[in-house]
């Protein structure tokens, strides 16, 4: 049922995932940190996969740097924009495939498929099981090729935690072993204002793939900026800071305890 409602959501969500990543400077750092270690990482050449890529900016970024790429996902809605926005960019003749499909089964590729394989924004964190997960990530390894790249972001839970006060939301008072519950081991089962979820610690994404693949970093994507949106926001504008921020930023989100309290954080890893 689970994948139901997630895809429900993000139909409805629609438009507003397409432009999640870009509408303000906060939302811009998941995607600007995501590409930073994306390029450090990335094989030169070869196909990669964008699995769970929604409306598809990860897929035309990486498209336009001149690498040949199938973008697969839940959602048909966000397929569609992500058609319109790959003509827009002009990137369709990178773009290879794009596949509606679920990351927990990824049968329609062979063994070894991939030089890379992303899978960015949180689709693991919408796999609500341990089993359903552990399947998605071996779905992710089995199609990359040897010495092949994996990128996978998912929600983090202190985040959740820190967000809660910060904004005070209902469910401390209304609905407190609801709120228990997520906060203390992860399992959002949906109904407040967002799609079911597993909101990760940083060991725990690390425990998943650790005997599977190479570990190369574990990387905090908001960092020492997490939760605090709208100071960020008001310092980004002044710009004087903005240079000595962003080397702060690089130099510590790969520390754990940077990672472990972002609202997003990613693993990369390599198929040995």
């Amino acid at each position: 049922m689970s994948a139901e409602e997630v895809r429900s959501f993000y139909t409805e969500y629609g438009e507003k995932e397409w432009f999640r990543l870009i509408k303000d400077p906060y939302r811009q750092l998941e995607f600007k940190t995501s590409m930073h270690f994306i390029k450090k990482h990335l094989p030169r050449k070869g196909i990669l996969l964008d699995a769970g890529g929604g409306p598809g900016r990860y897929t035309i970024e990486l498209a336009k740097m001149g690498h040949d790429i199938i973008l697969l996902d839940l959602t048909p809605k966000l397929l569609d924009i992500a058609r319109e926005q790959i003509c827009k960019a002009h990137v369709e003749d990178r773009v290879k495939q794009i596949v509606t499909g679920s990351i927990i089964d990824l049968s329609m590729f062979e063994d070894d498929s991939f030089n890379a394989v992303m899978c960015l924004g949180g689709p693991l964190s919408h796999l609500l099981t341990k089993e359903r997960r552990e399947q998605a990530i071996n779905e992710l390894v089995r199609v990359v090729k040897p010495d092949g790249t994996l990128f996978v972001s998912v929600i983090g839970r202190l985040a959740v935690v820190m967000n809660s006060w910060v904004f005070l939301w209902e469910s401390l008072k209304d609905d407190p072993d609801l709120y228990r519950t997520y906060t203390t081991t992860g399992y959002y089962p949906g109904g407040s204002g967002f799609a079911p979820c597993h909101f990760y610690l940083p060991e725990e994404l690390k425990e998943e793939f650790v005997d599977k693949v190479e570990v190369l970093e574990m990387v905090g994507l908001e960092g020492i900026f997490s939760t605090h949106q709208a100071r960020y926001n008001e310092v980004f504008v002044m710009e004087e800071y903005n240079d000595i921020l962003w080397e702060t930023h690089l130099n510590t989100c790969t520390h754990p305890s940077i990672a472990g309290i972002s609202e997003h954080f990613m693993i990369i890893c390599r198929k040995q």
